[in-house]
């Protein structure tokens, strides 16, 4: 009697809840075609999934054209477009575009200024 086992590996991969539309440039070949994936690799038998090898998954942005991976750490610009605020860790902050001096939006002159 003869039975053969196949025992390996399998990534499994589907978008990230939150950027499943989200289109961003490729770090390697700078083609607009990555996209934000989360990733989990799995031991296999039999082809069949049966344990994690990591305890959480990978997010990461991948590009098809080229099949390079990288970890959204390392990219600001992808948190910032994703909002998730366990992501954004070292994220710099909006600045106030109306110039800081209250004032209403910018009309006119700031409070307590005189003209001469």
């Amino acid at each position: 009697m003869f039975f053969l086992f196949t025992c390996g590996s399998h990534t499994f991969q589907s978008r990230l809840k939150g950027a499943e539309h989200l289109t961003v440039q490729c770090q390697n070949c700078g083609n607009l075609s990555g996209h934000v994936y989360k990733r989990w690799q799995w031991f296999t038998f039999c082809f069949v999934p049966v344990i994690p090898f990591s305890v959480k998954p990978w997010h990461e942005v991948g590009c098809h054209i080229c099949n390079f991976y990288q970890d959204i750490k390392y990219r600001p610009d992808v948190q910032a477009q994703i909002g998730d605020p366990q992501h954004q860790q070292g994220a710099v902050p909006m600045q106030d575009y109306n110039g800081g001096g209250g004032g209403g939006g910018g009309e006119g002159p700031p409070p307590g200024h005189t003209y001469k």
